[in-house]
């Protein structure tokens, strides 16, 4: 296999365009959380996706330039909360900066990392991280599982939006 030249647009540099482009793509939301030397924290991300049924393996990935990447990449244990629709506050409030959580924001159910209210939520220990460009893939094995019907919020070209008809 092999990989196609990126357009002379993006590979000049116009990391606008670029971007605009990969925002055609709906996604889910997400925020994951885990233990750190800090506290707790979270972080927004819209990169997850399902690597392996068995084992049960999940990835996400890190931009290096996060205030966070220091402990997310040290983190043996997270958890990943697809967000439920109607959540764009809790997207917005771990978007950026530090990402401490209060202890009002998230729950604790024995030793699993923060807990927040979600549609779906996936308790991972850490399998591997993959450094690839500006990101490491971190790649968890899912130890814990909860689901519920309810619909998800989505991310489309810079706005939010719902996936699924039950609030």
């Amino acid at each position: 296999m092999s990989l196609e030249s990126l357009p002379a647009e993006v590979a000049g540099g116009d990391v606008t365009a670029y971007r605009r482009a990969l925002g055609a793509f709906a996604t889910g939301v997400c925020v994951v959380t885990a233990d750190s030397t800090l506290g707790p924290l979270g972080i927004t991300i819209n990169s997850f996706t399902s690597v392996s049924l068995t084992p049960r393996l999940v990835l996400w990935c890190l931009d290096e330039r996060s205030e966070r990447w220091p402990a997310f990449c040290e983190a043996e244990r997270f958890s990943i909360h697809v967000l439920a629709a109607g959540s764009e506050a809790l997207s917005q409030r771990f978007a950026r900066g530090i990402g401490l959580m209060e202890p009002h924001e998230f729950e604790r159910v024995g030793e699993a990392p923060p807990r927040l209210a979600c549609a779906a939520r996936f308790d991972c220990r850490t399998h591997d991280r993959v450094q690839m460009g500006d990101h490491m893939m971190i790649i968890g094995e899912v130890i814990g599982f909860e689901n519920s019907d309810a619909a998800t919020l989505t991310y489309h070209r810079g706005r939010y939006g719902v996936a699924g008809d039950k609030a």
